[in-house]
C-alpha cells in the first residue's frame, strides 16, 4: 500500500509531486534542494549551506516517515558543478558519522529548480 509522507519541516512541493512516498518497506523522497522550509527560499551562502539544508530536509522527511538516517540505502545527487564533489563528500561524512554510508550516484546537471546548486533524492528502508 502506498502512503504519502508530508511534513512542514521540509519544503512544500513546488510542483505536482509529493515530498515522499512509502511503498511496501521503502521510502522514496522527492529531490530536495536547499530550501529553508520556514521562508520558502534557498539558503544563501553557496554550496556548503545548500547541502547542509538539503540534508536537514531529508532528515526531517525521514523523521516524518518514522525512521532515521541509519535507514538510508541510496542517495542520488545532482550537482550544478561537479567540482563541488569534495564538499558533498565532507558533508556526507558529517551527516552519516557513526552510520553506514548509503549507496550513491552523483551527476552534474545543467540546471536545477530555483537555480539551486545541488539536489538530492533519497531511498530508505521503513522497517
Amino acid at each position: 500500500m502506498k502512503k504519502i509522507i508530508s511534513t512542514n519541516k521540509a519544503p512544500q512541493a513546488i510542483g505536482t509531486y509529493s515530498q515522499g512516498i512509502i511503498l511496501n518497506d521503502l521510502l522514496f523522497t522527492s529531490g530536495q534542494i536547499g530550501i529553508d522550509p520556514t521562508t520558502g527560499n534557498i539558503v544563501s551562502g553557496g554550496i556548503d549551506k545548500e547541502v547542509t539544508q538539503v540534508l536537514k530536509n531529508i532528515e526531517n522527511l525521514l523523521i516524518a516517515a518514522g525512521v532515521d538516517k541509519s535507514s538510508v540505502i541510496k542517495l542520488t545527487v545532482f550537482l550544478k558543478d561537479l567540482n563541488d564533489f569534495s564538499i558533498i563528500n565532507k558533508k556526507f561524512e558529517q551527516f552519516f558519522k557513526g552510520y553506514t554510508y548509503p549507496a550513491r550516484s552523483t551527476v552534474e546537471v545543467s540546471r536545477l529548480p530555483m537555480d539551486a546548486l545541488v539536489e538530492i533524492e533519497c531511498i530508505a528502508l521503513t522497517s
